[in-house]
């Protein structure tokens, strides 16, 4: 051991024998016979198999309906309620500065492309109003309301639209301030943002194009990045690289650090690579595709450049391997017990290229002094309908925090957005 600091199946063989980054049977035994690797995260030691330790596995869930009066499950001391249900893939949210909670309906496949905004006027927990707030848009997903415009990132670009507070409907025209590679790998199209706290900069999670850049790395340009740009969309240039598909985006609390929830690479076997979460340091890079969790050299990619093999950043904190981690928020509200404040909920949307069902359920990694101080933790979970079978009853995706101290969580199978409160 060494120590550093659905036809989809037919689809994906076709996929596979056409992959520039394969490699041969011979190479594949030398890689495990590299061994384990022990590498030191923020909440100590992970030991990580030597890839091909096992089969890659291709078990992707399906749905069914809650039953009657079902809830995910969340510990006790806490209530979960439907916020919203009736939506076509609810895919992100986002609190607006007048408390209106947007949600963006989208998907891979027959996305309905749309924003809808809910409105609580009395302040009740309870929204009175539900609107559609904007259409014929393009695989949108991340919001902004910054400087009087509504911002969103459709797969093929970030737009902006005249914004008045208070409306429920947009009816000015957009204008695309910047270009963004569309679409991607496996289901890559999702495009995130946040400001920082003065709103002078905007931030762009890309996903890859690719699994391990098998199409060249002349597809990634721009891709399995977070971009920082100005709110006119001018001054872009790469803030962080090497996050192979970085979805959800937020700012520690304690320190103003951004972190991302970062989607890992798949066909590696049952136990690589772990998806993680992690700071994210200006001009970091953290080893897509070439190498993982430091120096952990991708055996498709071995020698291709061991210049920016030497520099990738350890992630800080994984959080299960194929679990599909999509969504960050810190917890920065008084509602919830004393453990969870400034510590970081995780949507998991599940997995597919493992050989049990992994993923498909919000976990909770615990700060302290703005560092992670313990091993993440099951907090909403019960979307395993039967694990035998493959079902669910959906999958958890962005998580989000109203401005009472509620949780709002994204399950955009099940087209519904759930509501943790704690109980007084």
């Amino acid at each position: 051991m060494k120590k550093t600091s659905l036809s989809f199946a037919l689809l994906g063989l076709i996929f596979l024998s056409s992959c520039k980054g394969q490699v041969t049977k011979e190479e594949k035994e030398q890689a495990k016979e590299q061994g384990s690797t022990t590498v030191t995260t923020a909440i100590g030691d992970i030991t990580l198999p030597a890839p091909y330790s096992s089969e890659s596995v291709t078990k992707r869930s399906g749905m069914e309906d809650w039953p009657e009066g079902s809830t995910p499950k969340a510990p006790a001391g806490f209530t979960v309620t439907k916020f919203a249900g009736d939506l076509k893939n609810p895919r992100n949210t986002y609190i607006a500065p007048n408390n209106d909670v947007f949600i963006v309906e989208s998907g891979t496949h027959n996305s309905a492309d749309r924003v809808t905004v809910f409105r609580d006027k009395d302040n009740d927990g309870i929204f009175e109003t539900r609107n559609v707030f904007l259409e014929g848009l393009n695989q949108p997903y991340g919001m902004l309301v910054l400087n009087n415009y509504f911002y969103v990132a459709n797969t093929d670009g970030l737009y902006r639209y005249p914004y008045k507070n208070n409306t429920l409907k947009l009816e000015g025209k957009g204008e695309k301030i910047v270009d963004l590679p569309a679409g991607g790998y496996n289901n890559h199209w999702t495009r995130n943002l946040i400001s920082n706290a003065d709103g002078s900069k905007i931030y762009i999670s890309v996903g890859s194009a690719s699994n391990n850049a098998e199409h060249g790395m002349e597809e990634e340009v721009r891709r399995a990045n977070i971009l920082e740009i100005n709110p006119d969309g001018s001054g872009e240039r790469i803030y962080a690289s090497g996050l192979r598909n970085p979805v959800g985006m937020d700012w520690n609390p304690a320190n103003n650090e951004l972190w991302t929830a970062v989607n890992e690479r798949d066909e590696l076997g049952d136990n690589l690579v772990p998806d993680y979460i992690t700071s994210v340091k200006e001009g970091g890079f953290y080893g897509w595709p070439y190498s993982y969790f430091g120096q952990i050299e991708d055996p498709r990619m071995k020698g291709k450049r061991p210049d920016l093999v030497k520099k990738a950043i350890v992630p800080d904190v994984p959080v299960g391997s194929h679990t599909a981690s999509l969504g960050i928020a810190f917890y920065d509200k008084d509602a919830f017990p004393a453990k969870y404040k400034n510590g970081a909920f995780v949507g998991q949307h599940g997995s597919w290229n493992r050989s049990v069902l992994s993923g498909y359920k919000v976990l909770f990694v615990p700060f302290k002094n703005g560092k992670p101080s313990g091993q993440p933790e099951d907090f909403l979970t019960g979307f395993i309908a039967d694990e035998k079978k493959a079902k669910v009853y959906g999958r958890p995706v962005a998580v989000t925090v109203m401005n009472d101290g509620s949780l709002l969580v994204n399950d955009d199978s099940g087209n519904t957005v759930w509501k943790v409160s704690a109980n007084k």
